[in-house]
């Protein structure tokens, strides 16, 4: 098996830098911004599960860090959101290159 010639970064930046990973990316992105004006802004007369939210956009990934204690926790949603996001842009990837190389074929 010949080894790729893109590198490692180009390759990452290949998967993260189409619509789908992006607009994973942006959802991800306004969960946190939720979360956090709930957080600071909104007064509660008991506690707030907004932050769980955070946690199931970026599952099951982020799943995994959850039993970690304190605010190391919070690695889990950036770690799982760019895992995601990447799996997401590599099937876009893949849908599109196929769309592309089948487009002139036929299984008839």
């Amino acid at each position: 098996m010949a080894a790729s010639p893109r590198s490692l970064s180009a390759t990452f930046r290949h998967y993260l830098l189409n619509p789908l990973a992006l607009g994973y990316l942006a959802v991800v992105a306004a969960v946190l911004v939720w979360v956090a004006v709930d957080g600071l802004f909104v007064e509660h007369q008991d506690a707030s599960f907004a932050g769980v939210w955070t946690f199931f956009v970026t599952a099951p990934t982020s799943l995994l860090f959850v039993t970690i204690p304190g605010p190391l926790a919070w690695i889990g949603v950036v770690f799982g959101a760019v895992v995601q996001a990447v799996a997401l842009g590599a099937a876009y990837q893949w849908f599109a290159n196929r769309s592309q190389h089948g487009a002139g074929t036929s299984n008839a």
